[in-house]
């Protein structure tokens, strides 16, 4: 039995259906059971995955403190209620925010922390306290860092980008030249199978990716290609496009600085350590991952 927290969210749907079709039974904590310290139902269960949390605010309009509420806190308590339960496994969902905002190398799980965002931060400051605790014996714990997951019913940027495209706008920052990591609904559902099902599988801090990385360039020629058509790519000056995008910090344009970031910035990771302990490789490759989130959105 699973239980899980944040089920009703785009990944927690995901998860509950690709589990159900295993066969795997689950519960869900809900909203007001976790606002009310009501935790229960851990003790009704073999593994306990948290995915509710506040998302990372594209607008910066929340504060530190919106975020310590939901994702240091709220995991403080149910990591505190999971060690005095039966349950036995508990599989935290924090971010690669956690570590880094920018990156110019390859991400791995080495890297010394440094968040700079709200987000970033109380990701890292929950990461720290489940590490900081001391572990009964019989007891694990997994704190996956997942990159920017995508796949059918998926909301942010890549849809954006899947709008903009679908129309035959041109794409103006074809200019950037990036790489990016992504990971796949399916591949994200298959990693929480394994750590649920298996033994060997040991507590610490994992990765999770997709295998190969892809240029934001790529994925738009990707996008036309589902349309028939050739990707227009336009290499406007990336000085000009910072400066619209400064603009867009206060005023209400397509893009703003961090949304620019988001598409345009390198930021791969390495998920090496985690495919180590998997007995078969991912299911989803990156490019079959990207057209099966496109192709759900025709």
């Amino acid at each position: 039995m699973i239980v899980l927290t944040g089920a009703s969210g785009f990944v927690g749907q995901n998860l509950v259906n690709y589990l159900s079709e295993f066969g795997i039974s689950q519960l869900a904590i809900t909203r007001q059971e976790l606002e009310s310290n009501d935790f229960n139902k851990i003790n009704s269960a073999d593994s306990l995955v948290h995915l509710a949390g506040k998302a990372h605010d594209l607008k910066s309009t929340s504060n530190l403190d919106d975020y310590l509420k939901v994702n240091f806190e709220l995991t403080k308590r149910l990591y505190d209620a999971f060690l005095k339960s039966s349950c036995t496994k508990f599989i935290f969902i924090s971010s690669v925010k956690a570590v880094a905002d920018h990156l110019d190398t390859v991400l791995t799980e080495e890297f010394v922390p440094n968040p700079k965002t709200p987000y970033g931060v109380s990701k890292l400051m929950a990461e720290k306290y489940i590490q900081g605790q001391a572990l009964p014996e019989g007891k694990s714990y997994y704190i996956l860092r997942p990159c920017m997951i995508h796949g059918p019913g998926n909301k942010g940027n890549f849809n954006l980008l899947y709008k903009f495209i679908s129309k035959d706008f041109p794409y103006p920052l074809a200019a950037f030249n990036n790489k990016r990591s992504f990971l796949s609904i399916e591949n994200f559902c298959f990693v929480i199978k394994n750590i649920v099902e298996r033994t060997e599988i040991g507590s610490g801090i994992y990765n999770i990716a997709d295998n190969e990385a892809l240029s934001t360039n790529e994925l738009i020629e990707l996008i036309a290609q589902s349309f028939g058509r050739k990707a227009r790519l336009w290499k406007i000056n990336t000085k000009l496009i910072k400066s619209i995008a400064r603009i867009g910090n206060t005023l209400p344009l397509l893009i703003n600085t961090e949304r620019l970031n988001k598409l345009t910035e390198n930021y791969t990771v390495d998920n090496t350590k985690l495919r180590e302990f998997l007995i078969t490789p991912l299911p989803v490759s990156t490019v079959e991952g990207i057209k099966k989130t496109i192709f759900s959105l025709h």
